[in-house]
């Protein structure tokens, strides 16, 4: 915890560009940003990258992608000159899942749709950030209610680590202005009323007046994360 107090300090006055190139000092080559190539994501992608910032980027591959999302990765890949990283989830565990409960075993209960994201993304993403001292990440506070209490540099002590949420109390406008303002590729689906984009099975796009995560396992009344950045 004497990480967290020192680390704010660090930080503390700092815009994200200069926080994130002391992050990278302070923690040499144990800083990752996790990307899911949503609007937000892009726009740390954009910092990281456009100032050759040493920090590692990875993103999650479920299997069960849109195609546009692969295409987004290309494309920031080119953009960029990069090649984000990417971690699979194991074969065999998902293997064992599907041909015991089935491909959509996830829409019968929250316990099946639980085990599922943590098959295909929290079982990768803890595998990512090993040895990880600092991760950073793309949450925004009015995203949903359950990130409304967290704060822009936390210690997650499950992972044992520091978490940085630089856009945390960005507006989705002052989002959407900086990506236009600096031409940041985004998925193509955003303009298909899919604010929130996740695995194809478990999105939807959402009606007008519904929440921005309306689309996420919509078929659910329960709190809905999918364990990446559970508390």
């Amino acid at each position: 915890m004497d990480n967290l107090e020192n680390t704010i300090q660090l930080i503390d006055g700092q815009d994200i560009e200069q926080s994130l190139v002391k992050l990278a000092e302070a923690y040499p080559g144990t800083v990752a940003f996790s990307t899911s190539l949503s609007l937000e994501d892009q726009v740390i992608t954009h910092y990281i990258l456009s100032n050759q910032i040493p920090i590692r980027i990875f993103t999650l591959d479920t299997g069960r992608l849109f195609k546009e999302t692969y295409e987004l990765i290309h494309r920031t890949n080119q953009k960029y000159n990069t090649h984000i990283q990417t971690f699979f989830p194991d074969y065999q565990k998902v293997e064992t899942m599907v041909n015991t409960k089935g491909m959509y075993s996830f829409y019968d209960s929250v316990e099946n749709r639980k085990e599922c994201c943590f098959i295909r993304k929290v079982a990768p993403l803890n595998r990512a950030l090993e040895g990880v001292k600092c991760w950073i990440t793309g949450i925004r506070a009015e995203q949903s209610a359950n990130r409304a209490d967290l704060e822009i540099l936390e210690w997650d002590a499950q992972r044992q680590l520091l978490k940085y949420q630089p856009l945390l109390h960005w507006s989705l406008k002052e989002v959407e202005d900086f990506i236009a303002q600096h031409n940041i590729p985004i998925n193509s689906l955003h303009k298909k009323s899919f604010p929130s984009i996740g695995c194809e099975p478990c999105t939807r796009a959402v009606q007008e007046g519904e929440d921005i995560r309306a689309g996420r396992w919509w078929w659910e009344n329960s709190k809905k994360e999918c364990g990446l950045h559970t508390h």
